[in-house]
Order: C-alpha cells, then structure tokens, then sequence
C-alpha cells in the first residue's frame, strides 16, 4: 500500500489542500490575507489558497517527522532576512500562523499532542493520509510511469 513517502510532496500537499477546504473544521482566519508569513517576509503571499496550503503542508511534516512542535515547524518555514547592506539572517516563520493550524488539525482530528514532546498524528490522521496517497498513486502511476515501481 503506497504512503506518504511514495508520493511527490508538491503533487501531495496541492491534493490535501484542496480535500482540506472542503472540511468545515479548518476554516481560513479572517486576518490571513493582511499578514506575511515571517519576519523575512516583505509581503503576504498571493495564493487565494494559502491557508490550505499551509495546513496541508504542517500535516505532511507531523506525518514524516511527528512528534514535531510549533517551534521546529517555525524553522522550518523560516528563511533569510535580507537587511540591506548587513549580511543576511535567519528569521523564524510566523508562529501564530502554525499555531493556528496545528489547532485546526488538531480539532479536526488528525494530531494529537504528546506530553510537550509536539504533536503527532492520530491513527485517524495516518488513515486519512495513506487513503489519500493510494488513490494518488492510482492517478499518477498512468500519468508518470516512473512510479509504477513504487
């Protein structure tokens, strides 16, 4: 039975988002769109979608590398601040952003937390993963045949 790992992420996390929106227990934030995404950020981002983008991708992460917390997911989504004429610096992702979502996951069922070692998924959310995976992989294997060995 093909899992997460069988499946390219960026294939993944687009479908997860998309099974995500139609879930009324993750909901988009209403102050989203006006934030960025880390103090390394000049912008917010563009996606209509993020939100969902963004819960998907925290999910796949618990997933492969669960117990995880709010604040290795920060890193995670971090990146380089540029400050002009002084060299760059490493700026953590936002927290209330991942914060939020692991909220959201967690009321949605798919993690749980774990003592204060983070959060992990639930027998309910590596269920709802592998289903998914296996009718990607249905998909794609006759899209790309370089999977058909997985």
């Amino acid at each position: 039975m093909p899992t997460v790992y069988d499946i390219p992420a960026n294939i993944l996390i687009r479908r997860l988002a998309q099974d995500l929106k139609s879930r009324e227990e993750i909901v988009q934030p209403e102050w989203i769109p006006f934030v960025k995404t880390g103090a390394h950020k000049e912008r917010a981002p563009d996606d209509p979608d993020f939100w969902y983008m963004r819960c998907a991708s925290i999910l796949r992460k618990i997933y492969l590398k669960g117990p995880i917390g709010a604040e290795r997911l920060r890193i995670d989504y971090g990146g380089k601040k540029r400050r002009g004429t002084k060299p760059n610096k490493f700026q953590k992702g936002s927290g209330a952003i991942v914060r939020t979502a692991l909220q959201q996951l967690e009321m949605a069922g798919f993690v749980r937390k774990r003592g204060n070692k983070g959060r992990e998924m639930t027998d309910i959310g590596r269920s709802y993963m592998d289903k998914l995976s296996t009718a990607l992989k249905a998909e794609l294997s006759k899209a790309i045949p370089e999977l058909e060995k997985y």
